[in-house]
């Protein structure tokens, strides 16, 4: 049993092996200096320099060249120990070239993410928002496409052919493509959605079958969240049929009603009413100027009507019924001061007449 031990350590050339693990601690320490400083200075020349697509290259691949050091140390100890004719060398360098391909794909794996500044120049000059949907769909196809390529190399390295899995797919792919219509719509609609921009992430939208905000857009639906709390997944190519009301993109908020009073109203204070309420609404900071539209429009037997129109400049739900009911309370007050009733319901006054006649008759058989 000693004797193949014996036989082994026989075998070990000692200087050969020292200078073989130095070369190797010589990589480790070299990958700490390139880790520690070399990176660090790089990224803090790039932030005085503002060049954020240096920064965040150097940020994606620190930890992969930190393990491309490790093989690369791996690697030369190995050879210089081992010569040529090593019986496993053809299985050490496919094991070295397949980690290589797996390290740098891992390295461009990290670049290719949603928060990375590769897409900022792309989506500037195509005028796409940093909230857009369109950063993290390009981030998905461009990762699938990096992994793809990755599996293929280190498959080819091992010997193995995709030319018969990529036949396959070709014989299959009509029978694919039929079960997967509906899905394949949706996906070419969710990139007309993204590339158009009828909306972007946090929008308040309205559509003939939802209203909410939008949360997320996948490759199959959209997310919305309406405003009674509910979730409500819309596939892509309902929304890109149908008519999209975005609210959120207003400059401003419209304010329209009638406001009734009563046919008895004397011409001069339905005048001063009209005019007070104009002057009101026009010298509110926080109503649009431009269109302001206060006019007395409508007769009818039981009212007469002072159409209002006008903007709230803000476009936020809880300011906009804020400004609103500031405004109705003010036009309360000014048809009080000038003694205009609102209109009531003709049934009302019509009950009103008659138990007032109904009253004097009876005053008058009693006396």
């Amino acid at each position: 049993m000693d004797q193949p031990f014996h036989s082994f350590f026989e075998q070990i050339d000692g200087t050969r092996l020292l200078i073989a693990i130095g070369i190797l601690l010589l990589f480790l320490f070299f990958r700490k200096w390139v880790a520690g400083y070399l990176f660090r200075f790089i990224v803090r020349m790039a932030d005085k320099t503002r060049s954020t697509n240096i920064a965040s290259f150097m940020h994606s691949f620190e930890q992969p060249v930190r393990m491309l050091l490790i093989l690369g140390g791996v690697n030369a100890a190995f050879h210089f120990y081992f010569p040529d004719q090593w019986p496993y060398w053809p299985l050490f360098k496919q094991l070295s070239r397949s980690s290589f391909i797996a390290i740098v794909g891992w390295g461009l794996y990290n670049f290719s993410g949603r928060s990375s500044n590769l897409f900022t120049g792309f989506t500037t000059r195509l005028g796409v928002e940093q909230s857009s949907m369109l950063i993290p769909f390009l981030s998905r196809i461009l990762r699938i496409v990096i992994v793809a390529v990755a599996i293929t190399m280190i498959s080819s390295e091992w010997g193995y052919s995709i030319n018969g899995l990529v036949a396959g797919l070709g014989l299959g792919s009509l029978a694919v493509a039929m079960a997967a219509k509906d899905t394949f719509s949706n996906f070419i609609a969710g990139v007309i959605i993204i590339t158009e921009k009828p909306f972007a992430r946090g929008d308040w939208i309205q559509t003939s079958t939802v209203e909410g905000v939008v949360e997320d857009i996948s490759f199959r639906s959209s997310r919305i969240r309406t405003f009674a709390d509910t979730l409500v997944i819309v596939p892509n190519a309902t929304l890109a049929d149908q008519a999209i009301t975005n609210f959120s993109r207003m400059g401003k908020r419209r304010i329209t009603f009638t406001l009734g009073v009563g046919v008895d109203t004397g011409r001069a204070s339905l005048l001063r009413a009209v005019e007070r309420i104009r002057d009101h609404i026009t010298a509110h900071p926080e109503v649009a100027p431009g269109t302001i539209m206060i006019r007395f429009t409508e007769f009818h037997a039981d009212q007469l009507g002072i159409m209002c129109y006008f903007f709230t400049q803000s476009t936020v739900w809880a300011e906009h019924l804020r400004v609103r009911e500031e405004i109705n309370f003010a036009i309360m007050d000014i048809l009080e001061q000038e003694g205009v009733r609102l209109a009531m319901p003709a049934q009302r006054v019509f009950l009103e007449a008659k138990e007032q006649e109904f009253s004097k008759s009876s005053f008058s058989c009693d006396s």
